[in-house]
């Protein structure tokens, strides 16, 4: 009994804590999936925020059109890689480097509130998350904002809600999140991509436009 009275005591405890900005583990496996009014998607990830690189291998529709794709962003490198397998092709495309954005919840974040997902009655039958909300100006004069929901133990990412003027409201939602990384190799080029050449008059790729380019 009166280990049970702890227990509480220390669940309260930690509920009572003010939720703070926090950065996801650097290393990290999972799906995810991706929606607006245009387009949907589902994609398995590799995420390494210690070398900036992110691998999906994803499919989808965008506009009533089905697609597939493998896609390697290194931004070290400033490339990216739309890999193709079946006909062993790649292209390789420009990223900013500077677009690499660690998955975290910036210290300029609003806090909206903290909420338990599912029940709070017993122990593994809720999880507490906090939400959070931002907005900053871009340089063409548009606005960004965007609407978080990260685990409050671990920093774990739950779903994003993120707008620009261009995409609109994008919604992505993550989930099957393992710590670590099962496989690095997922981080190289195939050895059929070493022949690629940078298309340096196309404009730079980025995270949502894998998603809506499907012509390759």
């Amino acid at each position: 009994m009166r280990t049970f009275v702890l227990l509480m005591c220390l669940a309260v405890g930690c509920l009572a804590q003010a939720p703070h900005p926090c950065r996801s583990p650097p290393l990290l496996t999972g799906a995810m999936s991706v929606a607006n009014e245009k387009f949907n998607a589902y994609a398995k990830y590799d995420y390494d925020a210690l070398g900036e690189r992110i691998r999906f291998k994803e499919m989808g529709s965008y506009e009533n059109k089905t697609f597939g794709l493998d896609a390697l962003l290194l931004f070290r490198e400033g490339v990216m890689y739309r890999i193709n397998h079946k006909n062993h092709t790649c292209k390789k495309e420009w990223l900013k480097k500077e677009d690499f954005h660690p998955m975290e919840i910036p210290v300029d974040a609003a806090l909206l509130g903290q909420v338990i997902l599912g029940s709070s009655s017993g122990p593994g039958q809720g999880l507490l998350v906090n939400t959070w909300y931002g907005e900053r100006a871009t340089p063409t004069g548009g606005k960004e904002k965007w609407l978080s929901t990260f685990t409050e133990f671990g920093c774990i990412p739950v779903s994003t809600t993120y707008y620009t003027d261009k995409t609109g409201w994008v919604l992505t939602t993550f989930f099957n999140i393992v710590v670590g990384i099962d496989d690095p190799q997922q981080f190289f080029p195939p050895k059929f991509c070493q022949g690629a050449k940078l298309d340096e008059t196309a404009d730079a790729a980025n995270f949502y436009s894998i998603f809506k380019n499907i012509k390759n």
